[in-house]
């Protein structure tokens, strides 16, 4: 794994384990906000671990942005928490102040007109209805592309919950005049969803972690036939394959942020990672799913139970930032690009 600062590490596993208990996950899919948890959240600076002091952050490093929502998944925050991550970034990256307050982000691009005021839709941003703030994409009349940071009061949004019971939602924009608005790369785009991408990995392999030992400690408590489940064979068999899928899926997740540190985003050995490791955790994501439910049987659908909480985040995010077959074909171009040459030194340096 990337190099973390363990003092983020002791915090998270800390605030998380205190804040989000499986009652704070369901009261939050019932629609009650958690107040403390997303309090405790930005007091701790974890929101805006992207963002420079300069901009309003603490200046974080990329890992430990990507292992503050690797911990938050590994608990199923119900909070815009990786979201506000990614927006933080985005309005860094251009040189924006950020705000306090949860943020969501999209990837879709829209339409700034000459007296900057946005217009277009996006489709499914994560917890939009919950959040203060998007950030997003617009291109101007003349061709460049700008960050931009809405107020959500402003927006008409359209909430509807996703498999794993947040809160996103359709967002129209009709002439919404935005806080800040200021120029970027014209890649930008591009660099938002392998951001994101690596984000949605990461999450994907904090809950299979969690999955991994909530299932290991189920084969051992659940008796059958006198014995513990998790003395048969078959059951045995099952946890060793879903150990394997978490292990891929961290490991490719991982790979992605050491290409990311060490060649930046812009790198053909980044992309590649990053499309690899959202293929591979994409597919972990469904396998280990639905190892976790057989080794649970009825018990992992319950309501009262949590096991649901992680696997309705895992077929979310699976398709989030772009699904496998998205991330496939771009992988397939990235290793034709690199010409049959190069491809094993790429792969070798993951």
């Amino acid at each position: 794994m990337p190099t973390v600062d363990p003092l983020i590490l002791d915090t998270c596993s800390r605030l998380f384990t205190e804040q989000c208990s499986a009652a704070v996950v369901n009261a939050a899919e019932d629609g009650d906000w958690p107040v403390e948890l997303w309090t405790a959240i930005e007091a701790a600076g974890l929101s805006l671990a992207w963002v420079p002091e300069k901009y309003g952050g603490v200046d974080g490093s990329l890992a430990d942005g990507f292992a503050i929502s690797r911990a938050a998944a590994a608990h199923a925050a119900p909070v815009p928490l990786a979201e506000t991550l990614l927006a933080g970034w985005l309005l860094a990256e251009a040189g924006l102040d950020c705000p306090t307050g949860p943020m969501s982000v999209s990837t879709t691009v829209l339409t700034l007109d000459s007296e900057q005021r946005l217009s277009g839709s996006a489709k499914r941003i994560p917890f939009a209805a919950k959040s203060e703030y998007l950030a997003v994409l617009a291109c101007t009349q003349r061709d460049s592309l700008c960050a931009v940071l809405v107020p959500c009061s402003d927006l008409n949004i359209s909430p509807h919950p996703n498999l794993a019971g947040e809160m996103a939602a359709d967002v129209a924009f009709t002439n919404n005049m935005p806080i800040a608005v200021i120029n970027c790369r014209p890649d930008q785009s591009a660099r938002l969803s392998q951001m994101g991408a690596v984000m949605r990995s990461q999450q994907i392999a904090g809950a299979l972690a969690h999955i991994l030992d909530q299932c290991i400690e189920y084969a051992g408590d659940r008796q059958q036939f006198g014995r513990p489940i998790g003395r048969f064979q078959a059951v045995q068999h099952s946890l060793a394959m879903l150990a394997g899928e978490a292990a891929a899926a961290s490991s490719a997740a991982d790979a992605a942020v050491r290409a990311m540190e060490q060649h930046g985003l812009d790198d053909p050995r980044t992309r590649i990672a990053v499309a690899s490791a959202k293929v591979r955790s994409g597919e972990a994501a469904g396998a280990g799913a639905a190892i976790a439910h057989q080794v649970h049987g009825a018990m992992g659908y319950t309501h009262e139970y949590s096991l649901q909480h992680y696997t309705r985040r895992l077929w979310s995010w699976r398709d989030d930032f772009g699904s496998e077959s998205v991330w496939a074909v771009q992988l397939g171009n990235q290793v034709a690009a690199a010409g049959h040459q190069s491809l094993w030194p790429v792969l070798s340096d993951f």
